[in-house]
């Protein structure tokens, strides 16, 4: 029995360390991601050649070649007509990293999967999740693509609607790999206390994507180039250049100061809710446990509630704004520790 407890043992270290690994690569392919958006870069690769695209231009025909594709898209005909070669090539190796990191967190997930598999290292009850995992996988390397064609035709840039699409679905994949790895890694550590109500975190989480998703409209649409002004917009709580029934209007997140509106108050909303979760951990010994993960909480929302507002303040400066997305992986990361611990516990009482 010991034996064979210690092959179990052994079995998840190395499912949960490709759990993490696969984890780390999404989370540095959405900070690249990030950075190919804040750039303007997503459109300079015109095609999407699957296995030849793997090679980057290697002489200078081949780098001409591809700036000639570029250089009949909307976007530099209306916006980047004066651009170099040199230029270009900058933009070129932002999307091009971007890509390749899609790529390689493909491979580097789908083969260690099929191995697992084949070997009967999962269990069962986890190969759906997991199978559903390379689906999303899959799914969003269409939806990339398909995002960069919104943009090659008619547009000078993608549709907003899509980006906003792929940065959640790339958080969704997040968080699934995170929480697979965090059930692989603490298998057996269950805690006997009283049980925080789970859809409090879980509500807390899901506010969290739809910031995300509402974040991804504010980058698309240039939003946070507007209003640099806090803790009013201007000289006003609600955008002088709309009216409160735009709000709730089809077109609302069409128009670029009230996509900040509602991001500025989903934030608000966020910490209000964060500081109703906290008040309930830290004043019931119960849930004492769960102080250290609530703090941790605490310290990135904190954080990326001021790189948000310096961000508005900077008028969306690349270096700030990414920064302010990689605060969202790490809020994330630690809400998600945070719901983990919560769900690991046994109902306790004490009577």
């Amino acid at each position: 029995m010991y034996i064979n407890f210690m092959i179990v043992e052994n079995k998840n270290i190395y499912i949960a360390r490709w759990l993490l690994l696969t984890t780390l690569l999404v989370a540095l392919m959405i900070i690249v991601g990030g950075l190919t958006r804040l750039t303007d870069s997503g459109l300079s690769i015109t095609r999407w050649d699957l296995i030849s695209g793997i090679l980057p231009p290697l002489t200078l025909n081949d780098w001409e070649n591809f700036f000639s594709l570029y250089k009949q898209v909307p976007e530099y005909k209306l916006l980047n007509s004066s651009m170099s070669l040199e230029q270009f090539k900058v933009i070129y190796w932002w999307e091009y990293t971007h890509r390749l990191l899609g790529r390689i967190v493909g491979i580097f997930y789908l083969i260690p999967l099929l191995y697992f598999t084949f070997n009967k290292l999962i269990k069962k009850d986890s190969l759906i999740s997991f199978y559903f995992i390379l689906l999303l996988i899959f799914v969003q390397g269409l939806i990339g693509w398909y995002m960069v064609k919104s943009g090659l035709s008619v547009r000078t840039d993608v549709s907003h609607f899509l980006l906003s699409l792929h940065l959640t679905l790339a958080f969704i994949i997040f968080i699934l790999l995170f929480w697979n790895y965090l059930k692989y890694k603490n298998q057996h550590a269950f805690i006997y206390y009283k049980k925080l109500p789970s859809y409090l975190p879980i509500f807390f989480i899901f506010c969290i994507i739809i910031q995300i998703s509402v974040g991804a409209f504010v980058s698309g649409l240039d939003a946070g180039q507007i209003y640099q002004t806090w803790p009013l917009m201007n000289q006003s709580y609600f955008p002088d250049d709309s009216k409160i029934k735009d709000l709730f209007s089809i077109e609302a997140f069409e128009k670029p100061s009230i996509v900040q509106f509602i991001h500025r108050n989903i934030a608000y909303f966020i910490i209000l809710l964060f500081s109703f979760i906290a008040t309930i951990i830290y004043r019931n010994k119960d849930f004492i446990y769960l102080r250290n993960a609530t703090l941790l909480v605490f310290i990135f929302l904190f954080l990326q509630t001021f790189l948000g507002i310096l961000t508005v303040l900077s008028g969306a400066q690349i270096i700030i704004a990414s920064i302010h997305q990689i605060g969202s992986i790490f809020l994330i990361t630690a809400s998600l520790i945070l719901v983990f611990k919560s769900s690991r516990c046994t109902i306790w009482s004490n009577t």
